[in-house]
């Protein structure tokens, strides 16, 4: 059996960045589902003190906050650095990874994504239009930003994949099914191709939806 556990809400897409991880480096893991009624459980609080998710736990090692556990299993598992050699792809890669949380998540995925995909499929309510119209147009600028970024690399890290896009491809996954998809990237369509050599990765196909649904009833 894995001695690497991973807590967290099925389909978030800050979960899926760490089985994404684990998926690059041939990890094996067990993800634990996280219900999210029970984040605030005593039980869970005892994992992550401030009621989120992911938690990792590798043996009797345990660690909460996304960043700070994709750059542990890049520094300790074996294959793939998913993390660039040069000071400054490393540092590039910094920054994305704080756009990802600050800019992509805040006020666009977690209003845009929540009320397209998680709202009504996950909970059964109706998108609430005019906070999608509001989110719009940071939700430009945030794209725009991140099409500037790649430039016409195949990946935010250059030539290889890095952390940064591991964090930020399961934010924008939630995109590509969403009516918004079209006209946030008609102004950046080496933005949608990377998001097509995302998806095509085994590691992304492997963190689908329906796949991490079934893992989830076998934890």
């Amino acid at each position: 059996m894995t001695d690497i556990k991973v807590h967290s809400i099925p389909g978030s897409p800050y979960g899926r960045a760490v089985l994404i991880a684990l998926e690059e480096k041939h990890a094996p893991y067990r993800l634990v589902a996280v219900a999210p009624k029970t984040l605030r459980s005593p039980e869970h609080l005892a994992r992550h003190p401030f009621g989120r998710i992911p938690v990792l736990e590798h043996g009797d090692f345990r660690l909460y906050e996304t960043q700070a556990i994709l750059r542990y299993v890049d520094r300790v598992l074996p294959g793939t650095h998913l993390t660039p050699s040069d000071p400054r792809g490393a540092a590039r890669m910094d920054q994305l990874m704080n756009v990802n949380d600050c800019y992509v998540f805040q006020g666009v995925s977690n209003v845009i994504g929540f009320q397209r995909v998680v709202a009504p499929k996950l909970m059964g309510l109706a998108p609430d239009e005019a906070a999608i119209v509001a989110a719009m147009p940071k939700a430009h600028s945030v794209f725009d930003a991140l099409a500037r970024e790649l430039g016409e690399a195949d990946y935010f890290g250059g030539d290889s994949l890095s952390l940064a896009d591991v964090m930020i491809a399961p934010q924008l996954d939630f995109f590509t099914a969403t009516p918004e998809w079209s006209p946030l990237t008609a102004k950046n369509p080496h933005l949608v191709r990377w998001m097509d050599r995302m998806q095509s990765r085994p590691s992304m196909r492997a963190t689908v939806w329906e796949r991490v649904a079934e893992m989830a009833q076998a934890s």
